[in-house]
């Protein structure tokens, strides 16, 4: 089933990764066929950055983000960063992707690090009024918190692996969750769909990685697995669920032409 009016926005995907070097053009043709009209790309540090920028210029269908990935642990780095979303504010569509990582972030005083890091871009895009893509892999409880507490608005969780008990005060808040396609694979992401209400969801497929299959290469086009697996869920038409996400999308980041 293919959405009307490439309607369906991958809202979170590394599309500035070199294993897209060599048929990028191809992989968005894809997607596009397949109804997906726009791919937000996001981050993990500087150049990743400036490379999302520079593809849109050929590509206006890639949407680019800035971010520091929650594992580096480099103040000055952070600030840069920062800089950089300053200066380039008008270019970009959220500020991503950023956060907290417990999984590999261990020890409190880094932690500790990782959360000075993450405030800091919580206070830069609400001074600059840009959504917020947040990794908070095994860190939902913490990362949430910190949003709560310092009054975010405008935020995705990306890939959340925590349960619906620690979603709930985000959902309450407004926020949204973008489900990537590893959910037909993934019985946490499963009930996490089946429990959260339709009208905080997103689609992502954070190619190239959590794609249907774990050992190939993910792609844009995969959003649509997510938004098929969404709607057998929940038990609703593919086209309701299609477009009540791309209501989501809009309502979390303004009006992304397509």
């Amino acid at each position: 089933m293919k959405p009307s009016h490439h309607r369906v926005v991958d809202t979170h995907a590394h599309l500035c990764d070199p294993v897209f070097d060599t048929d990028r053009s191809a992989v968005i043709k894809r997607a596009r066929a397949a109804g997906v009209g726009a791919i937000i790309t996001v981050g993990e540090d500087l150049s990743d950055a400036r490379r999302n920028i520079e593809l849109n210029e050929n590509h206006p269908e890639l949407k680019p983000t800035a971010g520091l990935y929650p594992t580096c642990l480099d103040l000055k780095k952070a600030q840069e960063m920062s800089a950089f979303i300053r200066s380039e504010r008008n270019r970009l569509v959220a500020i991503g992707e950023v956060g907290l990582d417990y999984w590999v972030i261990k020890e409190t005083s880094q932690k500790e690090i990782q959360q000075e890091i993450f405030l800091s871009f919580i206070h830069l895009a609400m001074e600059l009024d840009l959504p917020l893509n947040v990794h908070s892999r095994s860190a939902g409880r913490h990362a949430i918190t910190l949003l709560l507490e310092h009054n975010a608005n405008k935020v995705q969780l990306h890939a959340f692996d925590g349960k619906i008990s620690t979603a709930l005060p985000a959902v309450e808040a407004g926020f949204f969750f973008s489900i990537p396609p590893s959910i037909v694979r993934s019985r946490q992401k499963q009930k996490l769909v089946k429990q959260l209400p339709l009208s905080c969801l997103l689609v992502e497929t954070d190619s190239p990685v959590l794609g249907p299959s774990p050992d190939k290469r993910n792609e844009p086009v995969n959003a649509i697995v997510s938004l098929n697996a969404i709607a057998e869920i929940k038990d609703i038409s593919k086209d309701e669920v299609a477009e009540k996400v791309f209501r989501n999308t809009r309502r979390l980041f303004g009006d992304i032409t397509l």
